[in-house]
């Protein structure tokens, strides 16, 4: 990965918690990682667990950010999530849920900001 989409990727990570701090969540944790996998945010939206996937794009030719998050991309999270609760030892009676934010960064323009709350659901 170029140090350049690193560097959006980063900046699109920072944006979406700043519009989820400003939407009432409380952030947990940032960048959990595991062997197998990442959460870029873990948040509390009351006494939900909120798993939150951002992508960033510099543009939508290929379609929307968060379109990119199939299947496989989705179990993997969902993993990482269950070890998120295992290893701080989180009561499974925890409510949770998995978002999504997809952040379009155009030079010169203000950020377009995609928020899918319950993007998916363990079993889909």
């Amino acid at each position: 990965m170029t140090r350049e989409r690193q560097d959006l990727g980063i900046s699109g990570e920072e944006l979406a918690l700043q519009f989820l701090l400003g939407r009432g969540l409380r952030l947990e944790q940032k960048n959990y990682r595991v062997r197998t996998g990442e959460i870029d945010l873990v948040m509390w939206d009351g006494d939900v667990l909120v798993f939150v996937e951002v992508r960033t794009r510099s543009n939508s030719f290929f379609g929307q950010p968060a379109e990119t998050v199939r299947r496989p991309k989705q179990r993997k999270i969902v993993g990482v999530a269950r070890h998120f609760l295992h290893s701080r030892k989180i009561s499974e009676e925890t409510r949770c849920r998995f978002d999504m934010v997809g952040i379009v960064i155009k030079h010169g323009r203000n950020p377009e900001i995609d928020y899918i709350e319950n993007a998916f659901f363990v079993g889909d």
